[in-house]
């Protein structure tokens, strides 16, 4: 048996697309919003405790850290609410 291969889609893989559509592309993926907390500055910035940060990193590496996903979601949907919330006042 053989297989019609007139009727395949003739599509260029990303490498083969054109050197001006990759730049565009890669121009489009590398724009980035820095959101309000990240852009507190100085004595606005909530403290980084770095000894926790240690700990934290610490406890990855050896397999220690345990996630709580319950406390995940919580927070995820307080997130969603908070964002909710703002663009209904814009």
């Amino acid at each position: 048996m053989k297989i019609d291969t007139t009727t395949l889609a003739l599509t260029p893989k990303p490498a083969e697309q054109p050197v001006a559509r990759r730049a565009k592309t890669a121009a489009m993926d590398d724009q980035v919003r820095i959101s309000g907390a990240a852009q507190l500055t100085g004595d606005e910035a909530p403290p980084i405790d770095n000894a926790r940060v240690r700990e934290i990193k610490t406890a990855i590496a050896e397999g220690r850290f345990h996630i709580n996903p319950d406390a995940i979601a919580e927070r995820l949907i307080d997130t969603a609410w908070e964002l909710i919330d703002a663009q209904r006042k814009a």
